[in-house]
């Protein structure tokens, strides 16, 4: 009745998804002192502060120290007079994203990514570069999970012709034009993300990714109201709870069981849930890439487990080594 370490590395069982959701929070979590070169990652609240936006909403007459950013973008939207200050808005925040690099050691993205098995996917609300350029580092060593990026993000761009996506700054595979960035800002009050066909595209991906997905974990993402669309989706594609009963929920935030219970309970049934403050405490960081074999060991079978945690003080060329035992028996599957 207990499964040993070596006896879960040499599972592949689970054919469905495990979908990953982050928020500002993980990135916040994973560059706690900021990028390679100290500059440091916002959140909505603290937002205006660290890109240094308060002379330019000074201007529009913006009280910037007590309004969540999201709202003050919807505030510059809903007023035409302020069209001109609302683009240069979009240009700052840009180009402070476009110029974050990440860390040369391995970071919780890194680890995160490596954790994962192409059928999974990581879908992030997040702006900055860093979980794509932790992607392109890794992926020439490992099948990675898919990523998707619901709001867009700086190293992103696409071909709306084509419906095409690519790094920012290349060239669409079938015409040859060079990506349009993707967009980033959507006013509050009306996130149309139907009207923006990389958005959509997004969006629509999770979709199906949810409704077939055996776990889902959010990470540092806290729902906040003006994500209300976001949130319907969401809730949308997962379904009825009542019928979910054999799916998992893990959710990483460092708020109270009480409130993040609260918050995310239209995607937990009954006790099929698990919170932590820390990643490393997670499915995804003890049972790397075989996340799904845990649970089908653990929940299925009712089976003991023994955790088998990422190494997370070991630097690239260790940290690759010790996942190609991983690695070696999903090539012979």
């Amino acid at each position: 009745m207990e499964v040993s370490v070596e006896q879960e590395i040499n599972q592949i069982q689970m054919g469905k998804p495990h979908v990953v959701i982050l928020g500002a929070g993980a990135s916040r979590a994973a560059f706690q002192n900021g990028d390679k070169n100290g500059v440091r990652l916002p959140l909505m609240d603290d937002f205006a502060d660290v890109l240094g936006l308060n002379d330019l909403l000074s201007q529009a007459g913006i009280d910037f120290e007590t309004v969540n950013f999201e709202k003050i973008y919807d505030q510059l939207h809903q007023n035409e007079a302020h069209r001109e200050i609302r683009k240069e808005l979009e240009k700052v925040i840009h180009n402070y994203f476009s110029r974050l690099e990440i860390i040369d050691e391995p970071t919780i993205y890194d680890h995160l990514l490596l954790s994962l098995r192409g059928k999974d996917v990581v879908a992030t609300f997040n702006w900055d570069p860093f979980l794509l350029q932790a992607y392109r580092r890794n992926a020439q060593k490992f099948k990675l999970p898919q990523l998707l990026f619901l709001h867009g993000n700086v190293g992103v761009g696409y071909c709306e012709k084509d419906k095409v996506s690519g790094i920012n700054g290349n060239r669409c595979s079938k015409c040859g034009c060079v990506f349009t960035p993707s967009k980033l800002l959507y006013p509050v009050a009306e996130k149309n993300y139907h009207l923006s066909g990389f958005i959509s595209s997004q969006w629509e991906d999770l979709s199906q990714y949810l409704k077939s997905a055996f776990m889902i974990t959010i990470f540092g993402y806290g729902a906040p109201q003006s994500d209300v669309s976001a949130i319907d989706l969401m809730k949308s594609a997962w379904g009825n709870v009542n019928q979910r009963e054999m799916e998992q929920a893990e959710i990483i935030d460092r708020r109270s069981e009480d409130d993040l219970c609260n918050t995310w309970e239209p995607f937990i049934h009954t006790h099929h849930y698990e919170t932590h403050s820390s990643f490393y405490d997670s499915w995804i960081a003890n049972h790397p890439r075989r996340t799904g074999e845990a649970y089908i060991n653990q929940y299925w079978n009712a089976q003991f487990i023994d955790n088998n945690p990422i190494p997370k003080e070991f630097a690239f060329p260790e940290l690759w080594a010790w996942f190609d035992q991983l690695k070696q028996v999903e090539e012979q599957h």
